[in-house]
């Protein structure tokens, strides 16, 4: 008589799936980086043409052939561009306008992104939409009325009358109220059962979670003041007050133009932001935007 068969023997046996191997990851791999390097190219190329070229003489920046490399790097144009002008002055009055209003411009966008998240109003929706609606306004249409409202104000020709305007931005009112909109509304329930005040609840648990947005915030709004000119420019008229991007301005002469002096105080114009992104870049990129914020 045949064996009878064993009872695992008539179960069937599942099919295991090909385990994805190493080299298929790595060949789908290969496309996309080799895309994003030919983009760094692209976009580093000129960046570092331009600060090359800042370490050339004078003579070697229109000779031909063109060269990327300098032949005999110098750093006359660097001196020459922090000679020329009162550079330590513009860093010093650029420095402060910036630190103060990125300050005031972070701690008046958390405020009113937290108003319009967490409040139902509809005024303050009518106030949001008005907001937006500045984004959709050049920057030019804007600079004769609010030149009017700070030259009345009695804030011409200072610091105050550069810093207030910019202080309520769209986009900072943006990002702080898309933040907020995913904190759960659990959360500050809580907090409201628990005793908390608006004030405490905004200061001790908001506050904290928007770490991620107000420091990328915080960047940006260091890079538009700091690269501004056309504001600084009607409203300053004090050689002692002007800004960086003035004092680069004043480099270039009515006739003629020293590009090695240009490009040399550039370059320096460049240094601080460069530094305060490296110094932050991790706290923006490495943070966890909904760490603690799961029911």
């Amino acid at each position: 008589m045949p064996r009878p068969l064993d009872a695992d023997a008539k179960q069937p046996v599942p099919r295991q799936r090909p385990r994805k191997t190493a080299g298929g990851g790595f060949r789908r791999a290969v496309p996309a980086t080799t895309l994003l390097w030919i983009l760094a190219c692209l976009y580093g190329l000129p960046v570092l043409w331009f600060i090359l070229s800042s370490l050339k003489p004078a003579s070697d920046l229109f000779s031909y052939p063109l060269t990327l490399v300098p032949h005999n790097p110098t750093l006359s144009g660097f001196e020459a561009a922090w000679d020329s002008a009162n550079f330590s002055q513009y860093f010093i009055n650029t420095a402060i306008v910036c630190v103060i209003t990125t300050i005031l411009t972070v701690g008046v966008s958390c405020c009113t992104g937290y108003a319009l998240a967490k409040y139902d109003n509809r005024w303050l929706k009518a106030f949001f939409l008005c907001i937006l609606a500045t984004t959709m306004l050049p920057g030019e249409v804007m600079l004769a009325p609010e030149f009017l409202v700070v030259r009345n104000l009695g804030l011409y020709n200072s610091f105050a009358g550069i810093i207030l305007p910019a202080v309520l931005t769209a986009t900072g009112c943006f990002m702080f109220r898309q933040f907020f909109l995913t904190v759960p509304d659990e959360l500050v329930e809580a907090a409201r059962i628990d005793g908390a005040r608006e004030l405490a609840i905004f200061a001790r648990i908001m506050v904290p979670l928007s770490r991620p947005i107000m420091l990328t915030l915080a960047i940006l709004s260091f890079q538009w003041r700091w690269n501004d000119y056309i504001w600084p420019l009607l409203m300053l008229n004090d050689p002692n007050k002007f800004t960086v991007q003035i004092g680069i301005q004043s480099i270039v002469g009515a006739q003629n133009i020293n590009w090695s002096v240009l490009l040399g105080a550039s370059v320096i114009s460049m240094i601080p932001l460069i530094a305060i992104f490296l110094v932050f870049q991790r706290y923006v990129m490495g943070a966890d935007i909904n760490a603690g914020l799961k029911d």
